[in-house]
């Protein structure tokens, strides 16, 4: 069975030559680092609250993401996954040039994009067995019905969004990897909402086509995460996404 980053890698070149680089996650918005330093304890290992991951399933099927938290600079990789059934194990690693920096000493969410494997039926419940370091966490995911993405087919470069809890959303945009979308703002409104990115032209981008996960907050009680379209504006997103799961 071919690995998960060997099948996002092959469908990204079907359209550009992709790079699936650290920095396919996000912290939450409007969070920035606060300081700099070794978090205690390190990447992937125990601290209390740390250990809880979330997860939901993207592209209409095809990829998931796991959210653990620790520091917003350091976004641990999907490293391997393999699948019994609808039990799919993930291995989460630290980048290798990840493994020398100084990581900020904050305690974020980050989401981790991988590929379900083949045969996995994303329709149908799934429960991700997560290791990352000495953690470990079962995330169980509902499934869609509606999907019909087939994992280990091409993408088709879409924005799609899944919920990860009742008011925090996992947004899958396309594009450079050096130039992840930044969320400016969320307004939000019963089941629809709008979520605004920095554009800054002037920014050097790499010529490379990867999966970009953004963390966003919706704001607590406010949301109805019934049928819920978010509305993508600024950055080169404009659109609209119905949010899943």
């Amino acid at each position: 069975m071919a690995s998960p980053m060997r099948v996002l890698a092959a469908a990204a070149l079907s359209f550009a030559v992709a790079v699936l680089v650290a920095g396919c996650g996000s912290g939450p918005v409007g969070t920035a680092p606060e300081s700099t330093g070794d978090p205690s304890g390190g990447p992937g290992q125990s601290s209390g609250d740390s250990d809880d991951m979330e997860g939901t399933l993207l592209d209409d099927g095809r990829l998931f993401a796991v959210v653990t938290r620790g520091s917003s600079t350091c976004v641990p990789q999907v490293d391997q996954v393999d699948a019994d059934g609808q039990t799919v194990s993930v291995t989460l690693a630290d980048p290798a040039d990840d493994r020398d920096r100084v990581c900020t000493d904050d305690l974020a969410p980050r989401a981790s994009i991988g590929a379900l494997p083949e045969g996995v039926d994303p329709t149908t419940e799934i429960t991700l067995q997560v290791a990352y370091g000495d953690l470990r966490d079962d995330v169980d995911l509902d499934g869609d019905p509606s999907f019909s993405g087939v994992p280990g087919s091409p993408t088709e470069y879409l924005p799609t969004a899944g919920w990860v809890d009742d008011a925090t959303l996992v947004l899958l945009t396309w594009g450079s990897s050096g130039c992840p979308p930044v969320v400016e703002s969320v307004e939000v409104a019963g089941s629809a909402g709008t979520a605004t990115f920095v554009t800054d032209d002037q920014q050097a981008c790499t010529m490379d086509m990867a999966p970009r996960a953004t963390l966003i907050d919706l704001g607590g009680d406010a949301v109805d995460d019934d049928a819920f379209v978010l509305t993508l504006v600024g950055g080169g997103l404009d659109g609209t996404v119905d949010v899943r799961g």
